[in-house]
């Protein structure tokens, strides 16, 4: 996995809910487990942003429902901090559905996506309203 250029804080932990930013038909989703985290026995593994993650739709269409996918999460409260010593924060947490190559699914994302997202996604970058 490419490394991004900013220090991101992970204050996502296991059963985290977060909204769905993209138009899937998912509205709140929850976090079960981080792809390419390694940690010590029995401890929760936690994402920040730009982390690729397993989720479970809590809310939305029937047919999404109790089903799992892939997300990448593209804002936190906690935020990242930039190698220019500026720290970019959110006022909610928020992800949005991709495939195992980390193409999104949807067509659109509503609101702000860092452009660290885009050092490893360009695709999500490419179809967010705000670059931030």
């Amino acid at each position: 996995m490419k490394g991004i250029s900013a220090e991101s804080i992970r204050g996502m932990s296991y059963m985290a809910r977060m909204e769905c930013t993209d138009n899937t038909g998912a509205k709140e989703v929850s976090l079960i487990t981080v792809f390419g985290q390694k940690t010590r026995k029995k401890q929760q593994p936690s994402a920040g942003i730009g982390d690729m993650i397993n989720i479970v739709v809590k809310k939305g269409k029937p047919e999404m429902r109790k089903k799992m996918f892939r997300a990448v999460i593209v804002r936190t409260k906690a935020g990242l901090r930039r190698a220019n010593g500026m720290r970019v924060k959110f006022d909610n947490n928020a992800a949005v559905i991709v495939d195992k190559d980390g193409l999104p699914k949807g067509t659109e994302i509503k609101g702000s996506v860092p452009k660290e997202v885009g050092e490893r996604y360009p695709k999500i970058v490419g179809l967010a309203a705000v670059i931030v």
